[in-house]
């Protein structure tokens, strides 16, 4: 069994003492609840490979509590010093040329020369991470491939017994992992969008490359594989209609009806509320024996670009 703890200093204190020994723990970030694994520990990060059912090739992002930590094992230019200064600590992740000398497990990065990092600003993780002392690798708390983990009750759903412990600090803030943004090229591309939008990341370092990863390119940040975020009942997206074995995901003032089952991401239409929503009620949903789950057309714009992104992946068979 997978223990339970409070995120108080006796909780923050026992976990990271698990970390420094080698083993697994479950934390809150203000995005999704993520599954840390010392990074320069090998034998850990295989651990947490194997917990997650991960696939090798997927690399992880690596935490820190502050900015210079970062530089310890990641080259900075002056883009990424502009942005790290603008939304650290916070959602946003930055691919960036790994320095191999600061020992990185060679699993941590799939074996790229690019590492990924972030300062959450959680106030669990923060202390944590400066408990810790080192780089903390840490994915989302749950099997690979299935609904990200926004309570400690999802993480034990998912994980229960294959890790050590999980701090429960109650539900996260944004609901949706940090924004991806690749520096490790000339032009600088978002990977994975997330609630630190493309308009804000240009605002401080200029357009951004618009297209998109090649298939034969290797994965350089989480969130890239075709399936993900994935409940076991099938989805189907834009919805205009439903029907009553239909479990509806609604969006807005105005929800379909006729549904069997029926959740609100935010009946007031505000995207923020939806994006906290969205993995506890795609759980809820996924529960009530639906045939299919039926989604509302959500905007595409701002914070929807990431919403988008991740329905779409969760309906991919």
């Amino acid at each position: 069994m997978t223990e339970r703890l409070e995120a108080d200093a006796a909780g923050i204190a026992q976990a990271a003492a698990v970390l420094r020994k080698g083993g697994l723990v479950a934390f809150p970030t203000e995005t999704v609840y993520g599954l840390g694994a010392l990074a320069t520990d090998d034998a850990a990060i295989a651990r947490l490979f194997a917990a997650k059912g991960r696939p090798a090739h997927n690399p992880l992002i690596l935490h820190v509590a502050r900015p210079a930590l970062a530089h310890e094992f990641a080259a900075f230019d002056a883009r990424a010093e502009r942005l790290a200064a603008a939304f650290w600590p916070g959602p946003l992740t930055l691919v960036l040329p790994l320095r191999r000398e600061a020992g990185i497990a060679h699993a941590a990065t799939a074996g790229l020369d690019t590492v990924a990092v972030r300062v959450p600003r959680h106030p669990t993780a923060v202390e944590l991470l400066e408990a810790v002392g080192g780089p903390v690798a840490a994915p989302s708390a749950n099997r690979s491939g299935r609904v990200s983990p926004t309570t400690a009750a999802h993480v034990l759903a998912d994980v229960d017994g294959r890790i050590d412990l999980v701090l429960d600090a109650g539900p996260v803030e944004v609901g949706i992992e940090s924004t991806v943004l690749d520096l490790s090229r000339v032009d600088a591309r978002i990977l994975r969008p997330g609630s630190i939008t493309r308009a804000a990341i240009e605002a401080i370092i200029g357009p951004l490359d618009a297209g998109e990863t090649a298939a034969d390119e290797p994965l350089r940040s989480p969130g890239l594989l075709a399936r993900h975020y994935a409940p076991k009942t099938p989805l189907r997206l834009d919805a205009v209609s439903v029907a009553e074995d239909e479990a509806l995901l609604a969006f807005g003032p105005r929800p379909l009806e006729g549904a069997g089952w029926t959740l609100n991401l935010s009946p007031t239409g505000d995207l923020e509320e939806a994006a906290r929503n969205l993995y506890a009620m795609l759980r809820e949903l996924d529960a009530v024996g639906a045939r299919r789950i039926a989604v509302m057309r959500l905007p595409e714009g701002g914070l929807g670009e990431a919403l988008g992104d991740r329905l779409r992946r969760a309906a991919t068979a």
